[in-house]
């Protein structure tokens, strides 16, 4: 049998396939679902979640040796300079068992919840991002997390115990000309006997380069006693016909081993398959419900460095008479930065907790804390720089080698750019979450939007919908968030007053669910296409999440006696400057140029504006958009290398 060719993709066609990859039920609660649909379910993360007395213990006896290993055996300034991460590093990471962290112990691994997984991340992450994203990239989506998931015990016990002590892996789905659109996937595993037959080409494999063991999804074609469809497989890194072409480089994370692999009729067992045909795009997204935290963890650890250094730095630093950060200007970034850090390490606490009680549904909550946090990072990054003036843009080297200390400002906020992209782009992010947050309107009358449906679907459609909107839309008047009692627990003698946020947050639910409401009324079957909308109805839900798990923390932390009363001035101070964002954002839902802007860009895509480019000199070199992925052999050498 020979692969098949790849044909064009509607927008329809990908959309479905989208859709049937998604988790279509929901069997248990979720806080960010509710918050969407107006019902501000507090008690779903209030009192919060505590880690188990055992699970805390074996954490922070693991995060003690990872922390001296980080202090003693990690050296990020040579992994910037030399663009690689030593191999003795990673060997050192094997042997205190840094791969298994995720990985039960009766596998060899270390068994450790996803609270003190994403704790040692952000350990790892501050003193090297690169470091970071190879132990998050190896856990978080590679073999290890899709098999804990969903793979057969033959598989667990044949590949875990490598996971967890010597191999490291990677995931393989984005291909040259496929990003977050997979129904247009090229990459083919043809069925033939006991075994698949793998051919094409994937982009962006972190970790690829030096991969041992790989996670790639590929499309199985339609045949006689075979589904069919984009299925998940198990691949020998060093199987023949496996060929990484590349090693890319980046602006920022320069140790990270990321390439460009070819498969040249590749042969991989069944036995090796991961689920059943056409359920691979299925288990991706549900590995990244609890793996894309990872991301929320390296964010955290870049706001408590950079809380540091401008903390450090300010003291230092004097202008017209005193301390920068005493000009209200300087004052002000500062305040940001330490407010959103403690905000950013609730929802990262939160999530956590929530992920290893298992009680709650929590993928909107992680997909949530992985846009809001990549997006506030950034922002802390780069008044980080701000802060640093001149000193901000220069290397740490240049520092060095002038006799300052070596800040390596610059470096976190090139490093911390990807974030925005890694896992899901902003944009895709917004787009994902906007699906969820309005499943529940499309559950009762998808079909009345729905132009291919019948008379018949449509009218039973409107009567479901007639019964869940009287239920639905009376309750969204009025609430609890209009009770100045209300939350009273979290307003204690002698500390801030977090009640009147949640309140806020609870009216800005119901206000949020109006809104969205309205607009699937107006819109109808064009609210997909107004995806400036959507992303503000996220963003607003984001914000209103990271209000709700800052206040629940601070509470969580005056009731243990531990910084109580500074928890709840963070808190305070964070909500405070998230309730002007949204507001703003709500501002912006109805007045925007989000009309003027597609008009313009038709604008510019048909040449109008042309002559705006005039006078310029394009640094580009020649060359095609997008590399040529066509299968067959490999033509250049193997770049592959494996760290033993």
């Amino acid at each position: 049998m020979t692969a098949p060719s790849v044909r064009p993709v509607s927008e329809r066609e990908a959309r479905q396939v989208a859709e049937a990859a998604r988790e279509q039920d929901w069997k248990k609660p979720s806080f960010a679902k509710e918050l969407f649909l107006g019902r501000f379910r507090l008690d779903l993360i209030h009192p919060h979640p505590t880690p188990a007395l055992e699970d805390v213990r074996r954490g922070e006896e693991f995060l003690t040796k990872l922390r001296d290993f980080c202090e003693t055996r990690i050296d990020g300034a040579r992994i910037e300079r030399e663009a690689k991460i030593p191999d003795e590093t990673v060997n050192g990471l094997k042997e205190l068992g840094a791969l298994g962290m995720k990985i039960d112990t009766k596998y060899g691994g270390l068994g450790l919840t996803s609270v003190y997984y994403n704790k040692a991340l952000a350990l790892v992450g501050s003193v090297s991002p690169a470091v970071g994203a190879l132990l998050s990239a190896h856990q978080s989506i590679g073999v290890p997390q899709p098999l804990k998931l969903f793979g057969t015990q033959e598989q667990k016990d044949a590949f875990l115990p490598r996971c967890a002590r010597t191999d490291i892996t990677a995931f393989l789905l984005t291909e040259p000309d496929v990003g977050s659109d997979p129904a247009r996937l090229a990459t083919s595993a043809v069925p033939d006997g006991d075994d698949y037959v793998l051919d094409g080409v994937k982009l962006w494999t972190t970790n690829g380069v030096v991969a041992d063991l790989l996670v790639v999804m590929a499309r199985v074609p339609k045949s006689e006693g075979h589904k069919g469809g984009i299925t998940a497989f198990v691949v020998e890194a060093a199987a023949e016909g496996v060929t990484v072409e590349h090693r890319n480089a980046f602006m920022g994370l320069r140790g990270i081993e990321n390439g460009v692999t070819r498969f040249h009729r590749v042969r991989v067992p069944a036995a090796h398959r991961i689920g059943p045909e056409g359920a691979g795009l299925k288990i991706a997204l549900t590995t990244l419900n609890t793996g894309r935290l990872s991301i929320p963890a390296m964010c955290v650890a870049g706001g408590k460095w950079a809380l540091k250094i401008a903390r450090e730095w300010s003291e230092t630093r004097e202008q017209w008479g005193k301390s920068i950060a005493r000009h209200e200007a300087v004052g002000a970034k500062i305040s940001f930065i330490a407010a959103t850090t403690f905000a950013l390490e609730a929802v990262l606490d939160l999530s956590g907790q929530m992920a290893d009680e298992n009680r709650n549904d929590i993928r909107i909550e992680a997909a949530l804390a992985k846009l809001y946090s990549s997006e506030m990072a950034w922002l802390m990054m780069d008044e980080l720089v701000q802060i640093r003036g001149g000193r901000g843009y220069e290397t740490a080297a240049s520092l060095a080698a002038r006799g300052e200390r070596a800040v390596p400002a610059e470096q976190m906020l090139r490093d911390s750019r990807i974030n925005r992209i890694f896992e899901g782009s902003t944009e895709i992010m917004h787009l994902l979450i906007a699906r969820e947050a309005v499943d529940a309107h499309l559950s009762v009358a998808g079909d009345l939007i729905d132009p291919e449906k019948s008379l018949g679907d449509k009218a039973r459609a409107g009567a479901r919908a007639g019964g869940f909107y009287a239920r639905w839309l009376p309750k969204l008047v009025a609430g609890p968030g209009q009770l100045p009692t209300t939350y009273a627990e979290f307003r204690p003698a002698g500390h801030r007053d977090l009640a009147g946020h949640l309140r806020y947050v609870e009216r800005s639910s119901r206000k949020l669910a109006r809104s969205t409401f309205y607009a699937m009324s107006r819109w109808q079957g064009r609210m997909e296409t107004k995806q400036g909308f959507l992303g503000r109805v996220v963003d607003i839900g984001a914000e209103l999440f990271a209000m709700s798990a800052a206040c629940v923390r601070a509470e969580r932390l005056r009731t243990e006696g531990e910084h109580g009363h500074e928890a709840y001035e963070l808190a305070d101070v964070f909500c405070r400057q998230a309730r002007i964002r949204v507001e703003e954002l709500f501002g912006r839902l109805w007045t925007n140029t989000d009309d003027l802007d597609r008009k313009l860009v038709s604008g510019v895509l048909s040449g109008s504006y042309e002559w705006l480019e005039a006078g310029i000199v394009d640094p580009s070199g020649d060359g095609p958009w997008i590399a040529d992925a066509t299968p067959g052999p490999a033509t250049t050498d193997n770049v592959h290398r494996p760290i033993r």
